[in-house]
């Protein structure tokens, strides 16, 4: 995590960037993979839906429209609560270990509590 606070530290801040939601949603991106979900597809699906989780969030700080933030940050929470679901359910049929979701779930847990706040 290191490379990208300090390349972002020595920028020019894009509005995703200031916000609490995006720092968690890139470590819990970590977290995923990190998790080495031995299952290809459940991996490769909870990879997609942890790094939609961090592009909405992007997207959605770059958006003007009230309504509109809000319809792209529900996406973002949708798409974290499907990863961390994935890496649930990786644990619970054996094909990650146990720590991947005790690494995983506290991130999700703020990460899904910063973005239902952003939803409203």
């Amino acid at each position: 995590m290191g490379m990208t606070d300090q390349r972002t530290n020595d920028r020019p801040r894009l509005p995703h960037h200031k916000l609490d939601a995006y720092r968690i949603a890139l470590q819990f991106l970590i977290a995923v993979k990190d998790a080495e979900i031995r299952d290809s597809k459940l991996r490769d699906q909870a990879m997609r839906a942890a790094k939609s989780a961090a592009l909405n969030v992007a997207e959605a700080a770059g958006r003007v429209a009230p309504a509109d933030r809000a319809r792209v940050f529900a996406i973002a929470r949708g798409e974290a609560m499907e990863a961390a679901a994935a890496v649930e359910i990786a644990v619970l049929a054996g094909d990650a270990g146990e720590k991947s979701f005790d690494a995983c779930l506290p991130l999700a847990d703020r990460l899904v509590a910063l973005l239902t706040g952003l939803c409203r």
